[in-house]
């Protein structure tokens, strides 16, 4: 991990929060891949749409380990960025990863970006997107019966709000799959404070993120973007939660985790040693992205296949 960083900082690439949006989705998207694993060819990647409430046509992307047949679960992966950053370009090859080893149905979502779209934008598009999977999954080739919600860092958090919204509509969901997820209304936990610069995700960088998404205090304490803040979670979806040691989120994804089991909700919590946010991304450099991948991927055949 020391090794990736020192690349990095060789790089010198202007910090995303210096750049304009279109300026910082420009730059990660250049590199997303440079530190993946190879990618995985699939024997159907499909891009599609899906209608959001006000009409707005979502892109979405289905990768699926096999061409014919049902797939035994459909997993919607919601990436990270901070709500102003990423694509379905950024995570295609962790998706696919997903999908090859879940051996599932992955549907990627181009949920829109703030600060052009601002909260609760994300989370309507990423509520509307599950709702409209729920009820065509069978003509995708999936079993609606078996739905899970995932994503990283911002998309943790907008799975994590699906779980609770498909838990309030009576949306049964196999799990939520959460990698270092965002869940609280203020970066204010130690873990905030130790890891806030040099670690891929600096403080600056999190207010920037942020700032652009939501306006006011009564949004950061929306439950909506602060999970931590939801009133009751009692009955939501199982979770699998897999936070790195050297990430400023890395409190309060435990402390969701708590919360989680407190509600008699089941999770199984993952802390990945020595690594930082992002890392899951970093494949072909951090051994414990793949374990990652791994552990992730067998929590939704565990899932989707309940003994």
């Amino acid at each position: 991990m020391r090794s990736v960083l020192q690349r990095m900082h060789r790089a010198g690439g202007a910090p995303l929060h210096t750049l304009t949006p279109l300026e910082a989705r420009a730059a990660y998207e250049v590199g997303a891949g440079v530190l993946e694993v190879p990618k995985a060819a699939l024997a159907r990647v499909e891009d599609f749409t899906i209608p959001a409430r006000d009409g707005y046509a979502l892109p979405a992307r289905l990768y699926a380990p096999n061409a014919a047949g049902p797939a035994p679960g459909l997993l919607l992966y919601l990436h990270g960025g901070g709500f102003t950053i990423g694509s379905l370009a950024t995570h295609d090859t962790l998706c696919r990863e997903l999908a090859r080893l879940a051996d599932c149905m992955v549907v990627a979502l181009d949920y829109r970006l703030a600060p052009e779209y601002r909260f609760p934008t994300a989370c309507h598009d990423a509520w509307d997107a599950l709702q409209w999977l729920a009820l065509h999954a069978t003509t995708l080739g999936a079993d609606a019966s078996r739905l899970a919600v995932g994503g990283d860092s911002a998309g943790g958090t907008l799975a994590a709000v699906n779980a609770i919204l498909a838990r309030d509509a009576g949306l049964p969901l196999a799990l939520q799959l959460l990698f270092y997820p965002g869940c609280a209304a203020h970066q204010d936990t130690p873990s905030h404070a130790t890891y806030a610069r040099g670690l891929v995700l600096e403080e600056p960088a999190i207010s920037w993120f942020f700032g652009n998404y939501v306006q006011t205090r009564q949004e950061r304490e929306d439950w909506r973007f602060a999970p931590l803040l939801a009133p009751d979670i009692e009955g939501v979806a199982p979770a699998w939660m897999g936070l790195a040691e050297c990430d400023p989120l890395v409190d309060e994804g435990v402390d969701y985790a708590d919360k989680l089991r407190l509600a008699g909700v089941q999770v199984d919590l993952e802390i990945y040693r020595g690594v930082t946010h992002e890392f899951i991304k970093m494949g072909r450099a951090i051994p414990e992205a793949r374990t990652a991948h791994a552990d992730a991927a067998r929590a939704l055949r565990q899932a989707f296949t309940p003994e």
